[in-house]
């Protein structure tokens, strides 16, 4: 029987209603929408049970929530939680939107920390608000490159109430073999019990034409045995990851790294972490 995928990391464009700066250099994305009847169509019959809305950095990211709110009230698309924009570098307007957000399906946060300032994430300010995430309940997921791991460890630790989700394993730099200095890392981040890692987004980082199995196996292997499997939750980060080879592929691969697991093992990667992690029902 086939071990449902619960994913953590979907993305939705819909350019009629916002505008998402950052894709106009990448054409594979640029100028395209990705809705949710565009995902529900390519999952079909591929085993996934359902989905976490998660930002797309879009310029109204208020807009964007509550538009994907409207999205997700159709119990047929499948949607069972918002990962939501926030801006914990901030005190004005913080805590009002924590407060307006809770009322609105959202289970967690996220700040794109690698289109800002390294500095950012480690302001007072910022750290004190991503504690006070956790002081009602949410996540927080982390999305940093490979060089600014080192800052993820910090602010790891001084959030130790809030539970973070690693995006995207750390985004490893594997088309340049960047392997050991991201390895080191990682086994540090999966030391602080608070951190949690998403397997997604990875098959887009190879150098073009080696995405594959084979090539992602190193990284793969790694984040099993730093983080376990009952710290590491799923992810399709559809669209982004049409560029590695799409989503129908990266959930074959999927499989293949399920199907090395005990049972028990494989729905908690699948599904079972991702729920409880981020407090879901299906």
């Amino acid at each position: 029987m086939m071990i449902p995928l619960f994913d953590t990391h979907q993305h939705l464009l819909y350019r009629n209603e916002l505008n998402y700066p950052w894709t106009k250099d990448i054409s594979i994305l640029a100028n395209h929408d990705f809705t949710i009847s565009d995902y529900k169509l390519l999952t079909k019959n591929l085993g996934v049970e359902g989905s976490l809305f998660m930002e797309v950095d879009a310029d109204d990211y208020h807009k964007e929530s509550h538009f994907i709110r409207s999205l997700s009230n159709d119990i047929n698309n499948d949607i069972k939680g918002l990962i939501v924009s926030i801006r914990p570098e901030k005190d004005e307007g913080f805590e009002d939107w924590l407060d307006e957000t809770i009322e609105m399906k959202v289970v967690g946060y996220r700040r794109i920390l690698h289109v800002v300032e390294d500095e950012i994430s480690q302001s007072d300010t910022f750290r004190k608000n991503v504690r006070k995430i956790g002081e009602v309940g949410k996540t927080f997921d982390l999305c940093f490159l490979q060089r600014q791991l080192p800052l993820a460890i910090e602010l790891a630790k001084v959030c130790d109430n809030t539970s973070l989700i690693l995006n995207h394993c750390g985004v490893p730099d594997i088309a340049t073999n960047g392997f050991n200095l991201w390895e080191k890392d990682i086994k540090t981040l999966s030391e602080i019990p608070n951190v949690y890692c998403k397997l997604s987004g990875i098959m887009a980082y190879c150098a073009p034409g080696t995405s594959s199995y084979e090539t992602i196996e190193p990284y793969v292997n790694h984040i099993l045995n730093c983080f376990g499997t009952n710290r590491i939750v799923w992810g399709s980060d559809w669209p982004v990851v049409n560029l590695g080879k799409g989503l129908p592929e990266w959930i074959h691969v999927t499989r293949k790294i399920l199907s090395l697991l005990s049972n028990d093992e494989a729905e908690a990667v699948a599904n079972k972490n991702a729920k409880s992690i981020y407090k879901v029902k299906i």
